[in-house]
């Protein structure tokens, strides 16, 4: 007898264990009958809105993540990319302009001293008008940098057609001769009829005087296409003196080429409290230091999931009342409370699990279709960016759409009673 009554919680558990397996089995089995039967019209639609909605949520990421990454004037071929931190920033205009690096020409410089280290400069970024003779003056993104003889990329566009070096700095001086040089994308020189050899004012206020003259060294592609941003090369002392950025020798950033391993080394050193990332690579971390980036994401977010939600729980609440017959016949065969409503929590899990998947697919494919149109239209490279971390964040998203959803095809699952669907 006490043999028997020893091995009598072991044969609850296995018995128990078998009763939810099968459950879960019937679950699966009875899905995939709806999916692929008759009445596949409510399932295939729960899990196409669950799809269409996880891909909206992760087009809106990819370019709330390109926007903090840096957006169009990020493209760069840079090996290290160094950007200021929140709590060790400088900036010209406090509480107008974003947080800046300092002291930028004189690191870089420290910077191309370190073995490994082919080059570094800081990068600047003004919005100009440029204007072509007495025709209407035009905005144009300026973005500063110090070039070399090597052929490198920085906001899509050349560096070596700028003269090498930066004579206007003149160690810290900014007193030295002015090259006067600009090199325009080919939107840019579309918009103010410009072309190589010609003279191109900088307007910087009302006296025309104090306007500056630039020389079109190159009318460059970008490296997205024919078309892109109104983008410009200029030399960063003259950028930063035009600016107001010379106090202090400001950047946005520090791009720097080499060993990648030297190349941050040397990025650290120069910069110990900034970020400092080896680029190609997106960095979704970039969402949290980017205030319009983080607002656009989370929105996008709470509609994703709120809709989902939504959707899931109408449909599947329809779903559940088409199906009260199942869940009396497993009443009457034993099956509890909690396991029936195992069996529409099971449903509703599938159902969006599968258009999680689905809808992180379409999401791929709508960044690189977003990307496409940008590129033939305003952007010289990518808008969006697709992270390896949006697989599981879209599939996280998805299954917390459906516990929020789960609540409603339940209670309507528990009003379900052997002896009212008898009488039916």
């Amino acid at each position: 007898m006490s043999d028997e009554a020893d091995d009598l919680p072991d044969g609850l558990e296995t018995r128990r264990r078998r009763r939810w397996t099968g459950l879960i089995g019937l679950t699966f089995s009875r899905w995939w009958q709806r999916a692929s039967g008759t009445t596949a019209g409510r399932i295939i639609s729960t899990v196409a809105a669950v799809a269409l909605t996880i891909a909206f949520l992760l087009v809106v990421t990819g370019i709330a993540l390109s926007l903090a990454d840096g957006g169009m004037t990020a493209a760069d071929d840079a090996t290290v990319r160094i950007t200021p931190e929140d709590q060790s920033t400088l900036s010209s205009v406090d509480g107008v302009e974003g947080p800046r690096l300092g002291a930028t020409n004189e690191r870089a410089s420290e910077i191309r001293a370190h073995d490994g280290v082919a080059h570094a400069s800081p990068v600047l970024i003004e919005t100009g008008r440029l204007e072509v003779a007495d025709s209407d003056p035009q905005t144009v993104r300026l973005v500063g940098v110090v070039s070399d003889d090597e052929p490198r990329t920085v906001a899509g566009l050349p560096t070596d057609r700028l003269e090498a070096g930066d004579p206007h700095y003149a160690n810290g001086s900014y007193d030295g001769s002015r090259a006067g040089e600009i090199v325009l994308s080919r939107t840019a020189a579309d918009r103010l009829d410009a072309s190589a050899g010609d003279e191109v004012t900088v307007l910087t206020g009302p006296v025309r005087s104090a306007n500056l003259s630039m020389t079109v060294t190159a009318v460059a592609e970008t490296d997205g296409g024919e078309d892109g941003a109104p983008v410009a090369l200029v030399h960063a002392s003259e950028l930063q003196s035009l600016s107001g950025a010379a106090d202090g020798q400001l950047a946005d950033r520090m791009v720097v080429w080499g060993d990648d391993d030297d190349a941050r080394s040397a990025a650290a050193d120069a910069y110990p409290d900034a970020s400092v990332a080896v680029t190609g690579t997106a960095d979704p971390t970039a969402l949290f230091d980017d205030g319009l980036a983080f607002a656009t994401s989370v929105i996008a977010l709470v509609v994703g999931v709120t809709i989902c939600a939504s959707f899931v729980a109408t449909t599947m609440g329809m779903t559940v009342d088409e199906d009260r017959r199942t869940l009396a016949v497993l009443e009457s065969i034993g099956v509890p409370a909690r396991g029936r409503l195992a069996v529409i929590a099971i449903s509703t899990g599938i159902t969006t699990l599968v258009g999680s998947f689905v809808g992180v697919g379409l999401g791929a494919a709508g960044i690189a279709a977003v990307n496409a149109a940008a590129s033939a239209t305003v952007a010289p490279g990518a808008v969006a960016q697709f992270h390896p971390l949006f697989v599981p964040y879209g599939i996280a998203v998805a299954l917390l759409s459906g516990l929020v959803a789960v609540p409603y095809p339940l209670a309507v699952a528990a009003r379900t009673s052997v002896l009212a669907e008898v009488g039916r």
